[in-house]
């Protein structure tokens, strides 16, 4: 994992995303996947960018299905954000960074 970037499973969501008290993006990800191999840069800039702001974790949806489950996704890469435990948003696809980082800016100031 990049540097700022969390590998989460099924034992670790609750402590790493749920008990979290702030933002937390996750990104839903499997290694067959071309547009999560696409997106990752950015998830590794964003982590980076957002030190300290943002908790960003990446959970493998083959390794980790019960989870990927729970939450229902349906296509990867699905970005999805938790603030103080509870789901606020998602993004499915690879967007671009700038939808990014103005989705981030405004769960940020929320």
């Amino acid at each position: 994992m990049a540097e700022g970037v969390f590998e989460v499973t099924t034992a670790t969501w609750e402590k790493e995303v749920l008990n979290d008290a702030g933002l937390v993006m996750i990104d839903f990800w499997a290694v067959w996947c071309g547009p999560c191999r696409m997106i990752a840069p950015t998830v590794e800039e964003l982590a980076k960018e957002y030190a300290g702001k943002v908790k960003v974790v990446k959970l493998n949806t083959d390794e980790n299905p019960e989870i990927a489950s729970r939450y229902k996704i349906m296509g990867i890469p699905t970005l999805m954000f938790f603030k103080a435990g509870q789901k606020v948003d998602q993004i499915v696809g690879a967007v671009p960074k700038p939808q990014l980082k103005a989705k981030l800016d405004a769960l940020i100031s929320a």
